[in-house]
């Protein structure tokens, strides 16, 4: 018996170590047959937030989790930031929210930025969501919920001062505060509003939304403000509220144009060579021959392109890098590839396999949208699965 025992464990290690050995080569395989490595670095994401919620103290900064974290995995991303303290997260819809939901502890407040559509209440309050109210139809129906079941149900009122896109415009604002028992059973978290312009911190419109905004807190003695956003971090003071909603700075990019990013980088993309080649002077490179090379070139194509996030506005005027030389893209962004020009490496520098920086140090989430006339965050929720991503 004991031997027959002995015989057992030692095939359960065998298969142990036969799983752990397929694991590890599934995973090299993962990553080798990968468009590209994509590093998320959480620790930094953490730091930022901190960064910000120091700035904003005693104001609380909430987290802006849409569209998957800005594409950079909400189910990794949510926990880190909790564990850095944030215990307030936006979505723009109920459907992320859901999903979000059961990887958050029970005092993280969840909010939908664009309220809900009508049937969605009922769904909504059941999973502990609050719902950010953008018109009477969505009060009546949030207030009718709460009536029904006898209950408070939590929600944040979001006023339009300028934006013309989500809250209430000027006429339901005026018939909202005319008659306040259209709040029956509402329970009131903050007013807010969003900035329109404030990454630009000279635009005129900021100040005029704030007095707007100011206004109306007017006819809600008491409650709390959420205002800015990650440019109005940086605003000042007035701007802040009792909640401030960070997008974009927790993911490393800029708040404020035109001024040195105080943001740490979260996220790098290095992509990888497939093929190298040498073309004479007159070859044309890449779909409709737009690129015609003016002398012998050594091109390096890349197995990425627009269906990997990286915009096909970067034909003929992105680049990317290999250590400090920068190698320009020649010719269109295919769907799948993008020609670079390698020509002042050495020749033994760059063979199949090698990566080059994409996003990393010599070139930012900025710099390929200034490059691609776009916005980081467009870059960064653009940013396809295909990637082997990297969480450190």
């Amino acid at each position: 018996m004991a031997g027959n025992c002995v015989i057992l464990a030692l095939r359960f290690q065998q298969i142990i170590a036969r799983l752990r050995m397929f694991g590890e080569i599934a995973e090299r395989l993962t990553t080798d047959a990968a468009s590209g490595v994509l590093t998320i670095d959480l620790a930094a994401l953490a730091a930022n937030y901190r960064a910000l919620r120091a700035r904003l103290s005693p104001a609380r900064a909430a987290g802006v989790v849409k569209a998957d974290a800005y594409g950079l995995g909400a189910a990794r991303v949510v926990p880190a930031l909790y564990e850095a303290g944030c215990r307030d997260f936006f979505v723009a819809h109920l459907g992320e929210a859901l999903r979000l939901r059961p990887i958050l502890v029970a005092d993280a407040k969840l909010f939908v930025l664009s309220g809900l559509q009508p049937g969605m209440e009922a769904p909504c309050a059941d999973a502990g969501i609050v719902p950010v109210l953008n018109s009477l139809e969505q009060v009546a129906n949030w207030s009718a919920l709460a009536r029904a079941r006898g209950v408070d149900l939590p929600a944040a009122l979001q006023f339009d001062t300028g934006m013309s896109r989500f809250g209430f415009g000027p006429d339901e604002t005026e018939r909202l505060i005319a008659d306040p028992s259209r709040l029956e059973g509402v329970r009131l978290l903050f007013l807010m509003s969003h900035l329109a312009c404030a990454d630009e911190p000279d635009n005129a419109q900021n100040a005029d939304q704030l007095a707007a905004f100011q206004r109306l807190a007017a006819a809600f003695p008491g409650a709390e403000l959420s205002f800015a956003n990650s440019g109005g971090v940086f605003l000042g003071t007035d701007y802040y509220g009792a909640l401030a909603r960070a997008g974009i700075a927790l993911y490393g990019g800029s708040p404020t144009a035109g001024v040195a990013n105080p943001m740490a980088p979260v996220v790098r993309l290095d992509v990888p060579v497939v093929q190298t080649r040498t073309i004479p002077a007159g070859a044309r490179v890449g779909y409709g021959g737009t690129h015609v090379a003016s002398r012998e070139m050594r091109l390096a194509t890349l197995a990425a392109g627009y269906a990997d996030g990286l915009p096909r506005h970067l034909s003929d005027r992105g680049a990317a890098f290999l250590g400090d030389t920068r190698l320009p893209i020649v010719g269109r962004v295919s769907m799948d590839s993008i020609s670079i020009d390698v020509t002042a490496l050495a020749p033994d520098m760059l063979k199949a396999g090698s990566l080059v920086e994409i996003i990393g140090p010599h070139q930012t989430i900025e710099d390929i949208a200034e490059a691609a006339g776009t916005i980081s965050y467009e870059i960064l929720t653009r940013l396809g699965q295909r990637y082997h991503r990297i969480y450190r």
